[in-house]
């Protein structure tokens, strides 16, 4: 059992929504986040759900790269060791190329990927060096195509994050680190909660980081979820014509 567990991005949404749910099955929790507001409260409710777990929690920008490597250090010293690492915190700003926002698409292509980039180093530093671990990614559905809009650079973030998990993941295929790149489909969080038109097959926060938690704990390579209908629905997508994408952006 994976028993220390830390979450980046853990003061909203999805982050938020796992760390109460591996609360629930008595999980030791390093949560972080840029509202140290936010993850004082979830610790206390956190604590409150269940009383005999640590929860250690530390402010964090992802894209101050060297802290990123501190407050991974702190938190594997503190719980004397990390057993799985999610890769969680990121961003949906942006718009299409050329319509002059591109501060707003810079943003979210560092955050996404570049400042992943920095946890999966600080992470795998913590693996390799302890010779186990379970480092986990937080991908999307939009990985599997090119996406219009908005989700222009965000969908291109999220491929080159697959891409780069499975990666790390042929590299340590001979070493006992696991490594699992999740593709959640259209899951209700702040990162969407101000979109006018609600994509098809939206589920609940908390629905959704049930699912998020058991495709974690089955530590598959790769899951898309929730499994329905996002296991059928992905291979759709990769074929479907261009005029339906667009719908979708």
């Amino acid at each position: 059992m994976r028993k220390n567990i830390l979450i980046t991005g853990a003061s909203s949404g999805l982050g938020r929504g796992m760390a109460i749910e591996f609360a629930k099955k008595g999980r030791n929790l390093a949560l972080c986040a840029r509202r140290l507001d936010r993850l004082k409260e979830l610790k206390q409710q956190l604590l409150t759900i269940n009383p005999d777990i640590r929860v250690t929690i530390k402010e964090l920008d992802v894209n101050n790269h060297p802290q990123v490597f501190d407050v991974f250090k702190a938190f594997n010293n503190e719980l004397g060791t990390l057993d799985r690492i999610i890769v969680n915190a990121g961003m949906g700003k942006g718009a299409s190329i050329g319509t002059g926002y591109f501060h707003a698409n810079k943003q979210t292509a560092e955050t996404n990927f570049v400042a992943a980039l920095a946890q999966c180093e600080a992470a795998m530093e913590i693996f390799r060096a302890q010779n186990h671990g379970h480092l986990v990614t937080m991908s999307s559905i939009t990985a599997v195509r090119g996406f219009g809009r908005a989700m222009t650079v965000y969908a291109a973030t999220k491929a080159a994050l697959t891409s780069l998990s499975e990666g790390i993941r042929i590299d340590v295929m001979n070493k006992p680190i696991k490594v699992t790149c999740l593709h959640p489909g259209f899951i209700r969080s702040e990162i969407n909660d101000r979109i006018e038109r609600e994509p098809y097959f939206m589920v609940d926060t908390e629905i959704g980081c049930r699912a998020l938690i058991k495709a974690i704990e089955s530590e598959k390579d790769s899951a898309y979820v929730p499994s329905w209908p996002w296991a059928l629905l992905h291979w759709v997508m990769r074929v479907a014509p261009q005029s339906l994408i667009r719908k979708l952006s």
